[in-house]
């Protein structure tokens, strides 16, 4: 596990877009599971910058994303769907039918769960973008998730709930309350994983991580079995690792 501490938000970015782009423009077909939330998106804007300046190709890109809610439709502004295309598709050349996303309104959600991983076994993906929860989550697997899990439902715990509410609750709207996620053995199988944090929130998680044993109590401690992972984080993040 190579840790990079980076002075702040902005420099980790400019990394972890750095990083992400080897992968786009060194692969023919390159394939990249990708993530949401706050931590990513400046990594995603310096995606966009180089392919406004540069031209950066990705028409040959194909994405899986790590999670998706269970019952927002894709149009709903915080899906996760709508979060890729607004933060990163919408504005690079990457086709829609390229675009994978699991399906949190399958009538039956176990199968839905079973077709989308099916779908990554019939690939491998180059580079796994992660962000990590502070209880040391990686997508939404949660403490005590089995290493052997596959894409999955996941009940929300009562702590991602309430840290999801702010989304909703403005809106008069039910924060969800389920998700569907990649398992931590679906993580494992990328070539190479790439995790990014920032914030003093994250410090605790990110200290666990490299420090505690390997244990699903810790479920992003089990990133130190894979043979090619990147952290990286801002100082803040980092802060209990010097």
């Amino acid at each position: 596990m190579n840790v990079i501490i980076t002075k702040d938000y902005d420099e980790m970015s400019k990394k972890a877009a750095e990083v992400l782009l080897d992968v786009v423009k060194n692969n023919e077909t390159p394939v990249l599971g990708l993530a949401t939330g706050s931590s990513p998106i400046g990594a995603y804007q310096e995606m966009v910058k180089d392919h406004q300046e540069n031209g950066t190709d990705y028409s040959k890109v194909v994405s899986y994303n790590l999670d998706e809610y269970v019952g927002l439709p894709i149009s709903h502004k915080e899906s996760y769907y709508a979060f890729m295309h607004q933060h990163l598709f919408n504005h690079v050349n990457i086709k829609e039918e390229n675009v994978h996303v699991p399906n949190g309104l399958a009538e039956d959600l176990d199968q839905g769960c079973k077709e989308y991983e099916d779908m990554l076994k019939k690939v491998t993906i180059d580079l796994q973008l992660l962000g990590i929860g502070g209880n040391g989550h990686i997508g939404f697997n949660e403490p005590g998730t089995p290493v052997d899990s596959e894409t999955h439902v996941v009940d929300l715990t009562e702590k991602t709930i309430a840290d999801n509410s702010r989304f909703f609750i403005p809106l008069g709207e039910e924060t969800p309350t389920q998700a569907v996620s990649m398992g931590l053995a679906s993580i494992m199988r990328s070539k190479k994983i790439l995790l990014i944090a920032s914030g003093a929130n994250k410090a605790d998680a990110v200290y666990r991580m490299v420090n505690d044993p390997i244990s699903v109590d810790c479920p992003a401690t089990i990133l130190r079995n894979h043979p090619d992972v990147t952290v990286i984080v801002d100082a803040e993040a980092g802060a209990k690792l010097a």
